[in-house]
């Protein structure tokens, strides 16, 4: 893994490719991008020098280091916590889907800089249909935890998609209103309804899909991000992180015997999508898939 300095001190041959965020360490995104590049070169020869690496960029470095990979080369990077909503005012355009979005997770070369896209939600659309067998606009409510990067990705492709009730929690009633307003374009008839997790919590229709879009879970001691005990029926849980054993969301939905899935599929989807981006080339989702051991 990689910081701020190794980038500024050295020199990157061929097509370098990075995932960049803090912290970074437990990120899988090399290891199915770089089983997928293999295999992408056994039947073209241009993707033999393709290579994915790790970097880990604090959030008051990123305006520094973006013009520093693309001087270097880099041809794409995938941006996780913290940097997906810092970044849309360090490159030179925004895809007009990662804009309506407020955050970009991926950014594609090209001369003028990096043009900033983002591919979390269609990432989590497919994963989510994939885990419970519907897709999310078949569920009575979303219930989205978080109002970060990937929760703003995640809102969007909701109601894009043609989720009719969505509830959004958070804890920074700031950054929740921030992103109510950044989903203006794409309300249309659906109804949004924000509520404080630090509060009395809402009645949630039974049956709903919760999705954790925050922070909590990436370590195994993290407590849930909301208690489960007010949910009822069918409900579904989708958990945007990953890499541990269980967490406290895991543990509350054993205890209800809800479906838990974690975010594994939705770093698939979202890598299979950026890398398309990228290459412009068929891209091998299975040996991705086998690469993250699903």
């Amino acid at each position: 893994m990689s910081n701020l300095q190794e980038l500024k001190s050295s020199t990157f041959s061929g097509s370098p490719l990075a995932v960049v965020g803090h912290p970074v360490k437990h990120s899988l995104s090399p290891r199915m991008h770089n089983a997928a590049l293999r295999q992408m070169a056994l039947a073209d020869a241009r993707y033999k020098d393709w290579h994915y690496a790790h970097f880990d960029i604090l959030p008051e470095e990123l305006a520094e280091a973006l013009p520093l990979f693309w001087e270097k080369g880099f041809v794409g990077m995938n941006l996780t916590l913290p940097h997906k909503v810092q970044a849309l005012d360090l490159v030179c355009r925004v895809d007009p889907a990662a804009a309506v979005m407020g955050a970009v997770n991926t950014l594609h070369r090209t001369a003028d800089g990096y043009v900033g896209y983002n591919t979390d939600g269609y990432g989590l659309a497919k994963a989510v249909e994939e885990a419970f067998a519907k897709p999310m606009q078949a569920f009575p409510a979303v219930i989205l935890l978080g109002a970060g990067g990937a929760a703003r990705a995640i809102a969007a492709q909701c109601l894009m998609d043609g989720v009719t009730m969505l509830f959004i929690g958070n804890r920074n009633q700031g950054r929740l209103q921030d992103l109510l307003a950044q989903l203006a374009p794409v309300l249309a008839s659906a109804q949004v309804f924000p509520f404080d997790l630090t509060a009395s919590l809402p009645a949630f229709p039974e049956g709903s899909l919760i999705i954790n879009a925050t922070s909590l879970g990436l370590k195994e001691f993290d407590s849930s991000p909301m208690p489960l005990d007010t949910l009822f029926g069918d409900c579904c849980v989708y958990d945007a992180t990953y890499g541990v054993p269980s967490n406290g969301l895991q543990r509350e939905c054993r205890k209800k015997g809800f479906p838990y899935a974690s975010g594994i599929g939705m770093l698939l989807w979202q890598g299979v999508k950026a890398l398309k981006i990228w290459t412009g080339g068929a891209v091998p989702a299975d040996v991705m898939r086998d690469a993250l051991n699903l």
